[in-house]
């Protein structure tokens, strides 16, 4: 029987297109979906650059217009890979056009913007999903079975460091990603968002944080992204950075665990060093990307002379997602998280249900973020408020 088709139009094509076109071709392969995705089309600006990225991605055709994308009759989904400011417009009208959403993080600029978006998803009934990827790591979804299993206890402490260092040089150009306007905030919503959200998936809804924010570079070159994290001076005119190079936060949790959280482009020597520690009375877990197979456990009740942190490869059958792929110590990397992700999303859009993280969480998310920047400015705590409905925010 032949599979049903799920068509995909995809807005933006660059490091995060190139991420989830990889993901849409390979996810068949890998997993039994309920639905085939058919890569139909992607949209964006610049016609050579679109149709170069349309033949190499394996996209059937392109739009230099999204909002053309979004009208057309062959397209089920809408896949939202643009900066920041324009991710609301494109999503609201989006659902308004019927078509289901998934969007790169963080979900908007700001708060008011999160709620729209999350109001237009609810009002027109589509499903949504936003790509906080580092969840669908297999040995993360395994914290969470530990944590959900009582295999660590009560929870005490979760403690993330986030640290990038590709904006160092002073003459790095002035792209998207420092200027607020676009990008909301800096190393807070750009990296920092992921371990807010990684923190919520692990041990619930935070209730106050306290923050601190710098800008180590006050101005920068005019440039442009050129793909990945590089870019290139386009000017020899200056302009302001306005966004945070870095941020620290603390953190009281609703389930009374306590958080410290570092995000920063700033920490030389760290390419793309997302980790935490997660502290019970029953055990302890730690977790870095850059080794993302690997989980280092420890439980309370080892003998005495063998306790301490042991590491786990989280790459056997049982472990979420890993089975899908090869023998056990036959390591996965980066691109699979983005496989995993779309894999519920597309099993979400046939069973008519919204996979998680969506756009609740991404509010949720977008509340903290802001909840930061205001304890930053004003030298205070703040309390998380609640943009949702009380049956949402458990």
């Amino acid at each position: 029987m032949e599979k049903k088709e799920i068509r995909i139009g995809m807005i933006g094509y660059q490091f995060m297109g190139k991420a989830h076109s990889h993901a849409y071709r390979d996810v068949p392969f890998f997993f039994d979906t309920k639905a085939k995705p058919v890569l139909k089309a992607i949209a964006g600006r610049n016609e050579e650059a679109l149709k170069e990225a349309a033949e190499k991605m394996g996209w059937e055709s392109y739009e230099t217009d999204w909002k053309k994308l979004i009208e057309r009759d062959d397209i089920d989904v809408i896949d939202i890979v643009t900066p920041n400011d324009s991710h609301a417009e494109i999503a609201i009208a989006a659902a308004e056009a019927g078509k289901h959403i998934i969007i790169e993080k963080p979900l908007a600029l700001n708060v008011e913007e999160a709620k729209r978006m999350y109001d237009a998803v609810k009002r027109n009934n589509v499903i949504h999903m936003v790509c906080y990827t580092y969840r669908f790591v297999p040995a993360v979804q395994y914290v969470k079975q530990l944590i959900d299993g009582g295999r660590l206890g009560r929870i005490y402490h979760f403690r993330a460091n986030y640290l990038q260092d590709f904006i160092m040089d002073p003459n790095f150009p002035l792209i998207w990603r420092l200027k607020k306007e676009i990008a909301g905030s800096g190393s807070l919503g750009d990296i920092g968002a992921h371990s807010i959200d990684l923190a919520r998936y692990l041990l619930g809804e935070l209730e106050e944080v306290s923050a601190m924010t710098e800008t180590f570079i006050k101005e920068r070159p005019v440039g442009e992204m050129t793909g990945g994290l590089r870019a290139r001076t386009s000017s020899n005119e200056m302009g302001k950075v306005t966004v945070d190079d870095a941020v620290a936060f603390l953190a009281r949790f609703k389930s009374g665990a306590i958080g410290t959280f570092e995000a920063t482009r700033f920490a030389g020597g760290n390419r793309n060093k997302n980790k935490f520690e997660i502290n019970g009375e029953k055990g302890s877990v730690r977790w870095d990307m850059e080794n993302m197979n690997n989980l280092d456990v420890y439980f309370a009740d080892d003998e005495e002379g063998m306790q301490g942190f042991r590491t786990i490869n989280c790459t056997e059958e049982l472990h979420p997602y890993a089975g899908a792929y090869w023998s056990a110590g036959h390591i996965i990397g980066y691109e699979h998280t983005f496989i995993h992700l779309i894999y519920e999303f597309i099993n979400g859009v046939v069973e008519n249900r919204n996979p998680v993280p969506n756009f609740e969480d991404g509010l949720k998310n977008q509340a903290v973020l802001a909840a930061i920047e205001k304890s930053a400015e004003d030298k205070s705590w703040e309390h998380i408020p609640s943009y949702l409905p009380e049956s949402l925010m458990n």
